[in-house]
């Protein structure tokens, strides 16, 4: 196995940069590795031939040192929620089983931009919709930890990609903890931005619908932070934008004296699997080594108003953005379950309902806004459940309390979702059986610099990515 694979971006980067290696070398060795593990792990989708690959890492080598990009001769695969010019790309859908886009998203063309190459798609649920990568086109994603078990979702597929070393960085995406969950379960890091922070294309409302965000996934802070900087370049189309930070400039400070605010299981509102708790707080035992100050917090908003206020926006985005699909029978029928209950549920919704539920946000927005006077940092486990089997759609029940619905299991992650708050997937450690669990890092609006040098710090102190699945 070709040592390159265990470089992270940064390092693989400079290693181009200074003739160690050169891109070919970088994008031979990748494609290497997912040709040995991808099959079980079933992360890398729509891959693009070796021999066209290895003709673009050429072509990116012979680049001259001073127009080469952030991310140049770096091989890529973008979630498959997103349009790639030339690249199958199906949203997980049999809908769009066939489609192949004759131009970039936004995503894509800033990668490209950066110097990226471009090899195929990672996994990810129809549509985006579940905590749990799998769909009737590719199938399902696993964690390279454990190869029977789902790597979460919707960015299974990237983050299982970057556990098993068949990517040196990722993007994702993050409504419902796409970003986190999935880190979770496969040991990465995930960031899920200030809303507004990553741009889109400027296409459709851009006022209104607030949830959903794209983010870096990375095996260090520092890659995390690099990609960053590429995604997070405001559009002045775009109402929301946000000012252009370098985020892998200063990561490295002393936490001493960081304030963390523990919501644990938010009063026991959350039902948590066993050993989940514990390991968080092993986690923050470690916080406090490091000098951080760590208290609990007693629930700080009513869970079940939260629940009703995301449910109903999360109903409303989704039905903007899948009636159509839902309108024409013949689609319809292509769409899952899940897809038709969230469609159905937004139309029957009032203008006055939506914005009932954005009044209950605002609400929990002052509650939070009182609670970051207190703390830098709100502390949430990441999930609720271990990485469960991957042929399960969802889990029904939590330590015995049934779940009413297909995405009540991740409620966990929807008290930074819903005011759009910075927040980092750190990985926490590893239960008695071997599979990993984190921990969300949540800072305040706009605060996502401060957040990831605390994630840094916790990087330094444990490196919990280093540890490579043992059923690889």
């Amino acid at each position: 196995m070709s040592g390159l694979i265990e470089l992270g971006a940064t390092e693989l980067a400079t290693a181009m940069a200074t003739g160690r290696t050169s891109a070919v070398e970088v994008m031979g060795a990748f494609l290497d590795r997912i040709a040995a593990v991808n099959g079980p792990v079933n992360a890398i989708v729509a891959l693009r031939d070796r021999d066209s690959l290895l003709a673009d890492a050429a072509q990116a080598d012979a680049v001259p040192l001073d127009r080469r990009g952030p991310l140049h001769g770096l091989p890529m695969a973008v979630k498959d929620l997103t349009a790639v010019k030339g690249i199958r790309s199906t949203w997980g859908s049999p809908i769009l089983a066939d489609n192949i886009p004759d131009k970039d998203d936004m995503l894509p063309r800033r990668l490209r931009a950066a110097g990226a190459i471009l090899i195929g798609k990672t996994n990810t649920p129809e549509f985006g919709l579940g905590s749990q990568s799998y769909n009737p086109i590719y199938g399902a994603t696993a964690t390279p930890y454990d190869l029977t078990r789902t790597s979460g979702g919707s960015s299974g597929g990237a983050a299982a990609a970057l556990a098993a070393r068949m990517l040196p960085l990722a993007d994702g995406s993050d409504m419902m903890g796409s970003l986190r969950n999935p880190a979770a379960f496969c040991n990465v890091y995930g960031f899920r931005p200030t809303w507004g922070r990553v741009p889109v294309d400027p296409v459709g409302d851009t006022f209104l619908d607030q949830l959903a965000t794209g983010g870096p996934m990375a095996r260090s802070i520092v890659d995390l932070a690099r990609l960053l900087n590429v995604l997070a370049v405001p559009d002045p189309r775009l109402p929301h934008g946000r000012p252009v930070e370098a985020f892998d400039q200063g990561l490295d400070i002393d936490p001493k004296g960081l304030r963390i605010g523990w919501l644990g299981d938010w009063g026991g509102a959350y039902a948590m699997e066993p050993g989940i708790l514990d390991l968080c707080q092993s986690a923050l035992d470690g916080f406090t080594a490091m000098g951080c100050i760590v208290e609990s917090v007693a629930p700080p908003f009513p869970a079940e108003r939260l629940w009703d206020a995301w449910t109903t926006l999360r109903s409303w985005s989704a039905a903007t953005k899948l009636a159509p699909w839902h309108a024409n029978p013949k689609t319809r029928d292509l769409l899952k379950p899940e897809a038709i209950w969230e469609v159905e549920r937004g139309l029957a919704l009032s203008a006055m309902e939506v914005h009932r539920a954005s009044v209950l946000r605002s609400g929990w927005n002052v509650a939070a806004a009182d609670l970051f006077t207190r703390f830098d940092v709100l502390a949430l486990p990441t999930a609720q459940v271990w990485p469960f089997a991957k042929t399960q759609p969802w889990p029904t029940a939590i330590a015995g309390r049934p779940m009413d619905s297909y995405h009540r299991w991740m409620e966990v992650v929807i008290p930074a979702s819903l005011l759009g708050l910075p927040a980092l997937a750190v990985p926490a450690g590893f239960g008695a059986d071997g599979l990993p669990m984190g921990m969300q890092l949540i800072g305040p609006r706009g605060q996502d610099h401060r957040v990831l040098q605390l994630g840094q710090a916790w990087h330094r102190a444990t490196d919990w990515p280093g540890c490579r699945p043992p059923a690889l």
